[in-house]
This record gives C-alpha cells, structure tokens and sequence, in this order.
C-alpha cells in the first residue's frame, strides 16, 4: 500500500503536480491519501498527552488514537508532497509526525536504548518545490533523518524543483525537467 501525504494549501500546487507525476509513475497500486489539511489533527496538548501515555501504559495500540501511526507503520511506500515554507515544510507536516510516532508501533527501544524502527515502508519520497534555492538540511533533511533513525525506512528519496520563483528562470521548463528526472 502506497501511503501519500499531501500537505499541499493550494489546489494549483506544484509540489501536488510533482507528486502526482511520481504517482502516476509508481503505479495503480493500493494507495491511501491523506490531505493534512483536512485531517482532524492537533497537536498533543496536556489531556491528549495522559490519554496517550494511558493507552501505551494499557497495551492499547488498537485505539483510535494510533490510527496514523498503524497506518504509516503499515505502508509499503510512504510519499510526502510538502512545499519548502520559511525554510521548512509546513506545521501541519510536524503535527502529523508528532500524532505518528508512537512507541511500539512505529519504533521500539532497542537492547542498547536506541530506537529501532518498525515500520515496513522500504522506500520514503519526499516531494518539495521552492521558489528560491532549495536548502536539503532543512524539511527534507529531517525527514530523512526520522526515516532512517526512528522509522526504519531503508531508502530515502527527494524529489523537488527549486528557483520556480527567480527572475530569469522558466518555471515551467523546471518543473518539466523535474518530472522527467523521476525514477521509482
């Protein structure tokens, strides 16, 4: 299954249309999309937090709560359609991390206290454009640290298109050689 993340605000998003030719790309497989913006997410505030900690405490990773986290666990592929905002993606992305990553379901503690992740996702894309030069370190950057570190994704791979906003470039030129660099 094909998890697809769209945190995309605009409908005529080029982030969206970079990730809709990598989806056409990989395939009419399973897939299951999430729009963030439209999702019922908050972040952990006090009451959320105890309730949380209590379904850990009571083995109750079948609880409504964990739904994204057992969905993202669970995915084959997970593909993330984020645009680089103020040199990151937008907070709606970190909203969701912090719903998902749930000890015992997206990653465990191993012997030597580390976390060893549990998900069987073999392949993350990370999908971004930016209308200046794209920095790595920042958005994609994390996202490819919590993949391989705390998720256990083996392979992580960034997708994007930069300078879409700089006098002097042909955005549309950019993003047609952006799509035509895609490899699945």
């Amino acid at each position: 299954m094909i998890l697809y993340l769209d945190c995309c605000v605009r409908e005529t998003s080029r982030t969206r249309r970079l990730a809709a030719a990598l989806l056409e790309k990989l395939g009419e497989d399973e897939r299951r999309t999430r729009y963030l913006y439209k999702e019922k997410l908050s972040a952990l505030d006090e009451e959320r937090l105890l309730e949380r900690e209590r379904l850990l405490a009571a083995g109750e990773y079948d609880a409504p709560a964990f739904r994204y986290a057992r969905e993202w666990a669970e995915a084959d592929t997970i593909v993330i359609a984020a645009p680089f905002w103020d040199l990151s993606f937008p907070s709606v992305l970190k909203t969701y991390l912090e719903n998902i990553y749930v000890t015992g379901i997206v990653s465990r503690y191993g012997k030597d206290g580390r976390p060893e992740g549990l998900c069987r996702a073999v392949r993350l894309y990370y999908v971004t454009t930016s209308g200046g030069p794209l920095d790595e370190r920042y958005g994609y950057g994390y996202i490819k640290t919590l993949a391989e570190d705390y998720f256990g994704i083996p392979e992580v791979r960034l997708i994007k298109a930069e300078m879409l906003d700089v006098d002097g470039f042909d955005a549309e030129t950019i993003m047609k050689e952006a799509i035509d660099r895609i490899r699945v």
